[in-house]
């Protein structure tokens, strides 16, 4: 069965009664160029292994499984597990658990001791993303005790955008603090069925943990995110409203690390909010 097929997909769908959910972000991948695009970037070799989050019926799924040594697939629904199930039977190289990739640990999900290590040891993430959830799987895995080497994710554009654009946003910040992130290319919403309100595009984040800066990650991101409380507005008045730190000591402390008091956050790189927080001494 041909899975990037809008008849077929819709057809399978109809036979078990399901219908696309939008709270659960379901658009499937209609378009087999865009599949073979995201499969080339992927750079897979039969030593690879690969955890995919959110599979849907295998359209992904079955073309990893020829290429990679082992597959885990986590998909949320329980009807789309199942429908799986099926449609990949014939491969032994991949197992499906049905769960909340959000909630994923070794504690919550039963894995065969033939995949057990992965969680340990080397493995890619490859996956079309429901967007919905998209930003909150990323800061998971590039923050995880145990990082992949690399993630292939198709995501909403304009938060691709943030993500490798030049401009500083909270998302890029955060995501750059763990990692190097790249758009490889852009993906038309008539790609997928049902069709989403917006485009997508494929991203590669590597170098995951590599670089990690040497500051105390917990005031980071507390800065961080106090910085960008009100982007429109400056550091100045975003930190000492946020700290509840009279604004001279603020400015003070900023011109010491010799940051401009009078920059928005969306004017600050990674090496910027770094010297802020290596300056902070309250």
């Amino acid at each position: 069965m041909n899975l990037t097929s809008e008849q077929a997909i819709k057809s399978l769908l109809k036979r078990h009664n399901i219908r696309p959910s939008k709270r659960l972000g379901q658009n499937f991948l209609i378009d087999k160029d865009i599949l073979n695009k995201i499969i080339q970037a992927s750079q897979l070799t039969k030593q690879d292994n690969i955890l995919e989050i959110g599979p849907g019926i295998g359209a992904l799924t079955q073309e990893l499984a020829q290429r990679a040594k082992k597959v885990i697939a986590v998909e949320k629904d329980k009807e789309l597990a199942e429908i799986l199930k099926n449609n990949i039977s014939q491969y032994q190289n991949v197992e499906i658990l049905q769960g909340d990739i959000l909630k994923f640990s070794i504690s919550n999900f039963q894995f065969s001791i033939n995949f057990q290590f992965l969680i340990f040891k080397n493995y890619k993430i490859i996956a079309n993303l429901p967007y919905n959830i998209a930003l909150a799987v990323i800061r998971k895995f590039v923050e995880a005790k145990h990082p992949p080497q690399a993630m292939i994710l198709m995501l909403q554009k304009e938060v691709a955008q943030k993500i490798c654009a030049k401009k500083s946003s909270l998302p890029k910040i955060a995501i750059e603090f763990y990692s190097k992130a790249r758009i490889l290319f852009y993906v038309p919403k008539e790609s997928f069925w049902p069709m989403p309100k917006v485009d997508g595009a494929v991203i590669e984040i590597t170098d995951i943990q590599k670089n990690i800066p040497k500051v105390d990650k917990d005031l980071f991101f507390k800065i961080l995110k106090l910085g960008f409380s009100h982007p429109r507005k400056t550091i100045l008045n975003n930190l000492s409203k946020g700290l509840d730190i009279e604004k001279q000591k603020i400015n003070s402390w900023l011109k010491k690390s010799e940051i401009n008091p009078n920059k928005r956050p969306e004017e600050l790189n990674l090496k910027n909010w770094i010297k802020t927080v290596s300056g902070f001494n309250f």
